[in-house]
């Protein structure tokens, strides 16, 4: 009678790893990712799966900066707790910062090098625009870069009616997204961050939707970008500058999205790193003036970085 053969201990220790639901360290980051995927329907990016070790930032031991926004909240990325908030529940017109929910929303829904046709009612966006045209092909990853650095509303626009077949229902959907991560005192109309009745947030839950942002390697990688080029369908490129001037004045800045209308003020969502620690820092309702000065000095303060 034939003997089976002695399981390695490799193969006996990947048993009981299999057994519990676990992927080995060894294991390649395809193999755990195909388990996640199918879990909950979505493809994970790597880097939420290796991500680099990082400690707490320590409680600052200095009184906080006084700052002139309306509403602002400081909280450690590495473990959700609040360093520092001002009105931080108080109801506000966020601006282009909800682009980060725009843009988390696409990376969600995935097929982002597939190429769509941009549609003219896309085209229908003020004042700040990338000046897509109506027929042009792009794909949803060339057009989700500039929409971050340079927040054209256009690209939003596409973007939105890309994913959710119009702009009224992509609002549903950033909404609906925006309970999921535990966001109650919000609710969006547009994919840009325009003007809207009945389109608010807090600085409290736009916390949220930084952090969980800041976990996306996408959006991270477009976000710390001062500047990024961009070619038009018809072969002319063009180099856009980011809005968020905070990634030249702080070295230890690396994102996120700014905004601005007259019935948000000057809003910024910034995030920095110093010696491991990672915070989010959201400012509401600033100023030309501030809104720069008042989240550098944040940001310095909950890193406890020079």
């Amino acid at each position: 009678m034939k003997e089976k053969p002695t399981p390695t201990r490799r193969q006996f220790i990947t048993s009981i790893a299999a057994s519990l639901g676990l992927c080995l360290v060894s294991a390649s980051l395809s193999s755990c990712s195909s388990v996640e995927t199918s879990r909950s329907g979505r493809q994970p990016e790597t880097s939420q799966l290796r991500r680099p070790p990082a400690r707490p930032a320590a409680r600052p031991k200095t009184k906080a900066p006084w700052i002139y926004a309306a509403s602002a909240i400081v909280v450690d990325a590495n473990n959700g707790r609040v360093l520092f908030e001002k009105n931080a529940d108080t109801r506000r017109a966020v601006a282009s910062t909800q682009k980060l929910m725009t843009a988390l929303l696409t990376i969600e829904r995935g097929r982002l090098d597939e190429t769509i046709t941009v549609a003219k009612s896309d085209t229908w966006a003020e004042p700040t625009k990338l000046y897509l045209k109506a027929g042009d092909r792009y794909t949803r990853r060339q057009i989700l870069g500039p929409m971050l650095v340079k927040s054209g509303n256009d690209a939003a626009r596409f973007l939105a009616r890309t994913h959710s077949g119009s702009e009224a229902e992509f609002g549903r959907a950033m909404t609906a997204r925006a309970r999921q991560l535990g966001m109650s005192d919000t609710n969006f109309v547009n994919a840009s961050g325009l003007t809207a009745g009945g389109q608010y947030s807090t600085a409290r839950d736009m916390s949220k939707l930084a952090l969980r942002a800041y976990g996306s390697s996408t959006i991270r990688q477009y976000s710390r970008l001062r500047e990024i080029a961009f070619r038009y369908a018809d072969g002319r490129t063009t180099t856009f500058t980011a809005t968020n001037k905070l990634l030249s004045r702080s070295p230890y800045c690396n994102g996120l999205k700014t905004g601005t209308t007259r019935a948000s003020g000057r809003c910024l969502v910034s995030s920095g790193t110093y010696k491991g620690r990672n915070v989010v820092i959201v400012v509401l309702g600033s100023n030309s003036k501030y809104i720069w000065g008042d989240s550098q000095s944040l940001l310095h303060w909950a890193l406890g970085a020079p």
